[in-house]
């Protein structure tokens, strides 16, 4: 017996509009540390925010130690027995199982080798201290370690969205949805925490600026992503294994909007009512519950300081955590700004928990955030 479980993975997005978009004769290189061991493997490959097909030359998979690989683990990942594949313009594909051996707190590389001009547009950033990648100068698939005079550190995730790995029917995977507040380091700690039972793997599916309701179709907003009607149920569908998602959304529907006087592309008719924002979130429970997802709703972080705060967004950031704390369509929520919120100001975060722009909670914050969900989910 066995099953397949997603043991990483993250959103795919709209990757920043650059003069320099186009890529060619470069390898990626991923790194995903095992909740659990497991015998073979798959990975999710997206190109869902691509107007373009993109063409993967060549993948690898090996055991990895930061820019090192493992040689003899080094296995080569084919798509329907092909080296190589073509993914068109919004699709998305998974490749062939292969046999591939996994252990427990292991680390596995996957390497993409991109040979011709490549359009860089679906990719996500994401930080944390599980979070890390790598790109270098030409074919470095079969390289240890990656050559240091062609090699630099990437936060931005392009292509590969999950890896699966074939494992024991006890094991289980949590997704952490939301923006930029879980596109960075939280799931990650929350993922150590979880390395401890041995049983659980978190999959991140954020993006940063993304919001419930709306979307920005320019391209100067285009990397803060889709709205929550065309990200959530496809993120969540093509995770194996899960049984829980935790979502932490819709500070961004409430701070973005400032304005047409001010910035043309934010209007204050975007900004929402707290009733329509659960209503959104109405609908992620919906979607995650047709999947057979147990539900928890983050209650949303303090704002005082921000650059766009002011009385009506804490307001309205308040009636709805109000909302969020007395739900009873989800199966339970996460105090997360109780938790981070100060005594003295209860409208700014605690002392060491704020990263210094009064929205992003500090790397202290974020473990805390991973110590409640971590309670909340086990209880």
């Amino acid at each position: 017996m066995g099953k397949w479980v997603t043991i990483w993975g993250n959103a795919t997005s709209v990757a920043e509009y650059r003069p320099e978009a186009y890529a060619k004769n470069i390898t990626l290189r991923y790194l995903a540390t095992a909740a659990f061991g497991g015998n073979k493997l798959r990975l999710h490959f997206s190109n869902f925010c691509g107007n373009e097909p993109v063409t993967i030359e060549k993948v690898t998979v090996a055991i990895a130690d930061d820019r090192r690989i493992d040689k003899g683990s080094l296995s080569r990942v084919t798509f329907a027995g092909a080296n190589g594949v073509t993914i068109g313009a919004g699709e998305e594909l998974f490749s062939d199982e292969i046999y591939f051996s996994l252990q427990a707190k292991q680390t596995v590389a996957v390497s993409i080798y991109l040979k011709d001009y490549t359009l860089m547009r679906s990719g996500v950033v994401v930080t944390g201290p599980l979070s890390k990648g790598f790109f270098s100068v030409g074919d470095a698939t079969e390289a240890t370690p990656l050559p240091l005079d062609y090699t630099r550190t990437l936060s931005t995730y392009y292509f590969l969205t999950g890896i699966d790995l074939f494992t024991d029917d006890k094991n289980r995977c949590v997704i952490c949805y939301g923006d930029s507040i879980t596109s960075q380091s939280w799931p990650d700690y929350l993922a150590l925490k979880f390395m401890q039972d041995g049983d659980t793997a978190v999959v991140r599916r954020a993006a940063s600026g993304t919001r419930v309701l709306r979307e920005y179709g320019c391209i100067t907003y285009a990397s803060y992503g889709l709205c929550g009607k065309r990200r959530f149920e496809r993120e969540i569908s093509t995770v194996s294994g899960a049984d829980t998602v935790i979502i932490q959304q819709g500070i961004n529907d409430i701070i973005h909007p400032v304005g047409e006087e001010i910035n043309p592309f934010r209007p204050m008719s975007d900004l929402p009512t707290a009733e329509q924002l659960e209503d959104g979130i109405k609908r992620y429970v919906a979607v995650a519950k047709k999947y057979g997802l147990k539900t928890l709703l983050g209650t949303l972080l303090p704002i005082y300081g921000w650059r766009t705060y002011a009385p009506f967004r804490e307001e309205l950031k308040n009636e709805f955590n109000r909302r969020i704390r007395a739900n009873s369509y989800a199966d339970g929520y996460i105090d997360f700004e109780e938790r981070l919120r100060s005594d003295v100001n209860p409208y700014a975060f605690g002392e060491g928990f704020d990263s210094g722009d009064h929205l992003h909670p500090s790397e202290s914050a974020y473990a805390a955030m991973a110590e409640i969900a971590y309670g909340g989910i086990k209880g």
